[in-house]
């Protein structure tokens, strides 16, 4: 691996990141400082942390900030799911989302498998 960027997970994440701005960016005025920043933050939470992983000369460092990157995958579909049960994104928005975080968990959990692997 030479950089973060050449991590396929990294790529996807940035795509999730862009997903998200985009599906809040019809949020109700009074959402902008809650589910809105929450899940932006969140999902900008992914791709930075790979990132900062990669760039740590130390496996067990890797792997600790990919953990923290899988953290937020799970508070993103904690925060999708409120989104859900308050109307505030499309089911079928929704639905994709949630489909492009499993596929972002499932990628993670591989790369820290084959990291540890090593």
């Amino acid at each position: 691996m030479k950089t973060h960027k050449d991590l396929d997970v990294w790529k996807f994440a940035i795509e999730f990141v862009t997903s998200i701005y985009k599906a809040t960016a019809q949020f109700p005025g009074e959402e902008k400082f809650g589910l809105s920043n929450q899940l932006r933050r969140a999902s900008i939470s992914i791709p930075s942390n790979i990132a900062e992983g990669a760039a740590r000369n130390h496996p067990k460092e890797f792997i600790q900030f990919l953990y923290i990157a899988l953290s937020s995958a799970s508070e993103i579909e904690t925060q999708l799911i409120i989104c859900n049960n308050l109307n505030l994104i499309d089911e079928q928005i929704i639905v994709k989302l949630l489909s492009e975080l499993e596929t972002i968990a499932k990628m993670l959990n591989g790369l820290i498998n084959s990291i540890k692997n090593k």
